[in-house]
């Protein structure tokens, strides 16, 4: 069973490697950044910010991540940035609170 795709889970994971699975390949990414949390009485808000190579170019969209402790999971991704080597790629997370977090 994957693990919860929580604000504090991925805190552990930034700097490490993810794999996106593609038709034909998998590419590898890096967990750059990871937002700090917002919290409203009601609402939960982070960011995270993922670097891969500058090609191939992903579209936004639904794509299955894997990481070594983390497991599979599917995430929405959207390319925010290029530099002169680098793709970054961002996933929002704006969700409804629970009582217990």
């Amino acid at each position: 069973m994957p693990t919860a795709l929580e604000h504090e889970t991925f805190s552990r994971y930034l700097n490490t490697p993810f794999r996106i699975a593609l038709a034909d390949n998998t590419l590898e990414v890096e967990l750059n950044t990871v937002s700090d949390r917002q919290l409203s009485p009601h609402q939960e808000r982070f960011a995270l910010v993922f670097r891969g190579p500058i090609q191939p170019l992903l579209s936004q969209g639904i794509y299955p991540f894997e990481h070594d402790e983390m497991g599979e999971f599917p995430l929405f991704i959207v390319p925010l940035r290029q530099d002169d080597d680098s793709t970054f790629y961002e996933a929002c997370f704006n969700r409804m609170r629970t009582s217990e977090k």
